[in-house]
């Protein structure tokens, strides 16, 4: 039988590849220059589809600008955050021992300190450039991928033909990344995808306190000067909703995408035999 595919899985697609081909065709997609200056305050209206911002810029081309940086810092430090997590739950699933006690007090610690404020102070210390807010994100945010990857190689490595393989003398790195990684596939998967919706709320976040990247668009940074620059409060709703639907919308995408990998409920019932 063919097999079903879950409408929620083709949303998300559908979403993120919106959000990833807006962000390659900025150049082309932006009716405007996103830094050029003209009349404050404008309305939305057929010249302006989302108004003019405090300074006058286009918000629409802020918009579709703004979304390079976002998906960059979520795309990054997704796949950095889920390699770290990875190898560690690897290694300490696999070794156990002291390698499995040091790896796991150090995620414990990590786990128990709040990720937000760190990740804000960390910034807050560093330069402000995509990479410093990438790297930021990336030391808080590993934690939860390495304990179930740790978790799941527990089990795995305990099956018997694992067992054979170490009995044999197999290399342990031979073992983990030729056995047992390919059996990690779906977890890898979702927390992956996972990672980047969280990260790009992360990044939205940071620039909205004004600690993001400074002299490039991002939604946050859309979001942190119609705040700052009174936009709210005079009801320009074209200049704060539009970054705000924005971010909802790549966090759906993102999260309805992870249900390729979530296996589905058996039913119950059936027939039962008889006494």
């Amino acid at each position: 039988m063919r097999r079903r595919i879950d409408p929620r899985v083709v949303l998300g697609i559908v979403i993120l590849s919106a959000i990833f081909l807006t962000a390659l065709l900025a150049p082309v997609l932006a009716p405007h220059d996103p830094y050029e200056l003209g009349i404050p305050y404008l309305k939305p209206s057929a010249e302006h589809p989302l108004g003019t911002n405090d300074i006058g810029q286009d918000i629409l081309s802020e918009l579709i600008y703004g979304t390079r940086i976002s998906l960059l810092i979520g795309v990054v430090s997704a796949l950095a955050v889920t390699i770290t997590g990875t190898v560690l739950g690897l290694l300490s699933g696999y070794f156990g021992g002291w390698v499995d006690r040091v790896i796991t007090q150090i995620t414990n610690v990590a786990m128990a300190l709040p990720s937000l404020p760190l990740t804000i102070i960390l910034v807050a210390f560093l330069n402000a450039s995509v990479w410093n807010v990438i790297l930021a994100i990336c030391i808080t945010a590993w934690t939860s991928t390495a304990r179930i990857i740790r978790s799941r190689v527990k089990q795995i490595r305990e099956l018997p033909y694992i067992r054979i393989e170490r009995t044999m003398g197999a290399n342990p790195f031979y073992i983990m990344f030729r056995h047992i990684l390919p059996n990690l596939g779906d977890i890898v998967f979702i927390r992956a995808v996972l990672s980047v919706g969280s990260a790009m709320l992360t990044e939205a976040s940071l620039s909205f306190l004004g600690l993001g990247v400074i002299g490039q668009k991002s939604w946050g940074g859309i979001l942190h000067y119609a705040f700052f620059r009174n936009g709210i409060i005079n009801g320009a709703y074209w200049w704060y909703v539009p970054p705000i639907l924005c971010i909802s919308l790549s966090v759906l995408g993102s999260l309805l995408l992870s249900y390729r990998s979530r296996p589905k409920r058996k039913k119950e019932g059936g027939t039962h035999a008889g006494n």
